[in-house]
């Protein structure tokens, strides 16, 4: 019997399978229409080094920092929900697994039916007097499955791993975003650290100007008015000391949030200390594609509308169900085991014929959602890809600024020297020269630190947007 049927059922499978393989689609890296070799705007890689695969503790020499990013990495609660994203796509992928096996459930029923016996041919005195009672006890099993023919289940567990590994990835991302926030505003500490220490000197400085235009005054080497602007000059660097320590509160708070902290004092280092990282290597572009956690994120999110696209093809196509029941009935329960089994096997091949609509509006549906996920796709290559070329520009800009600045800091010191010096031992100068040099050295010194911050933030985006901080 075995051997009569085998060649049959075998070509039947064969033949299904290679329907199957019509309906269905076999996903392929889609042509983002991008040169990514041109993703670095006017730069020519072809080293492919990259600081993307440098670890946070090499990157970052500050050991404070390389603590609290270790903090952030543990406690930080966006770190956690992507977490809990990943397990809920797990469990996902478990169950479009689970769809392939059989389903099987059991029962247990009692029936009790009541039947009068009036109109059956009895004496009228005697028939509403008959009523039939019955009890049914049945105890049964039931199954059903459904054959993957046109590749639905398939394709359903497919588009279901996607969406694990694209979670996965969004986790991922999640991570390299924290490290450079918390990089960044650790480096926004250190910044506003620095500046609130210029201008407290520079508060200190005015105040001793106040009292010298005091005393030359009543040597009668300057006037009134120069008092009275040396005053003015004072408060002006006065004034911006409770904005900046609210700016470093403001920034404490931020980096709480990201350390799962409540709000509060912050410990860190100093400005001064910190030694930039040098050897600034990118790698080729193409390598966004593996290293960046967003771009692997937005290629999976495709890959699952490709695969849900498959699976809305398939609904145009009959499905394959067996289900099958089994059990024991009997009028008695002492009886329930003795002789009373039942059984049916019923293999049915359902054709959608008339769906309202349906089937057509799920396939449109899928295509426009796959057509979606293509853009953002595309979309997240040129992000990275300018991304990437904004930090590397920012990183040589500041770093450009520096040689200037510090010449601008020394003529600019020496104007303050000189014309102080001029004010107190001759009538060549005013006061006004002095005010307009002090303001200018202040201004110089407070961007001198926006530079170096400058450069330490583009060594930490330029990590990121390369795909750092993850591995």
């Amino acid at each position: 019997m075995i051997k009569r049927y085998k060649w049959p059922v075998l070509a039947a499978l064969s033949a299904a399978m290679i329907v199957s393989s019509c309906v269905t689609k076999k996903y392929q890296r889609p042509d983002l229409n991008v040169q990514t070799d041109k993703l670095y705007r006017d730069t020519t890689i072809n080293d492919t080094t990259s600081i993307a695969t440098v670890p946070v503790e090499q990157l970052f020499a500050d050991t404070v920092l390389q603590g609290l990013i270790k903090e952030g990495i543990q406690n930080n609660l966006d770190l956690k929900t992507a977490m809990q994203r990943i397990n809920e796509a797990y469990a996902t992928v478990q169950q479009t697994k689970a769809a392939f096996f059989p389903s099987l459930s059991g029962n247990a029923t009692i029936t009790r039916n009541k039947q009068s016996l009036a109109g059956l041919n009895f004496p009228p005195e005697f028939a509403n007097s008959f009523i039939l009672t019955t009890t049914t006890h049945q105890l049964g099993l039931s199954t059903s499955w459904e054959a993957d023919i046109w590749g639905k289940l398939s394709s359903s567990k497919r588009s279901a791993l996607a969406n694990f590994f694209a979670s996965d990835a969004g986790k991922r991302a999640v991570q390299t975003q924290l490290v450079a926030n918390i990089a960044n505003n650790y480096y926004s500490l250190l910044a506003l650290d620095k500046q609130l220490a210029i201008t407290e000197q520079t508060l200190k400085n005015r105040i001793t100007d106040v009292e010298t235009m005091k005393a030359l005054k009543e040597s009668a080497i300057v006037t009134g008015a120069a008092v009275v602007q040396s005053e003015a000059n004072r408060y002006a660097a006065e004034v911006t000391i409770p904005d900046l320590k609210r700016s470093i509160r403001e920034t404490e708070n931020a980096l709480s949030i990201l350390l799962a902290r409540a709000p509060g004092a912050i410990k860190r280092t100093s400005l001064d200390e910190q030694k930039p990282y040098a050897d600034m290597q990118m790698g080729v572009p193409s390598q966004l594609l593996k290293n960046r956690p967003d771009v692997q994120q937005a290629e999976f999110a495709f890959r699952s509308a490709f695969e849900n696209t498959n699976v809305a093809r398939t609904y145009f196509y009959p499905a394959l169900t067996i289900t099958a029941q089994g059990g024991v009935s009997s009028l008695k329960i002492k009886n329930l085991f003795d002789n009373s089994i039942f059984y049916n096997i019923v293999g049915g091949l359902t054709q959608p014929i008339f769906a309202k609509g349906e089937n057509r509006a799920r396939l449109r549906t899928a295509k426009a959602q796959q057509e979606q996920a293509y853009y953002a796709f595309q979309q997240s290559v040129l992000t990275a890809g300018s991304e990437v070329s904004n930090a590397l520009y920012a990183y040589q800009t500041a770093v450009e600024k520096q040689t200037s600045r510090a010449k601008q800091l020394e003529a600019l010191q020496k104007s303050v020297d000189f014309t102080k010096e001029l004010l107190r031992y001759s009538s060549a100068t005013n006061y006004t020269d002095v005010l307009t040099s002090e303001q200018s050295l202040l201004a110089a010194q407070l961007n001198s630190v926006g530079d170096k911050l400058q450069q330490l933030q583009a060594i930490v985006n330029l990590y990121r947007s390369l795909g750092g901080g993850w591995k």
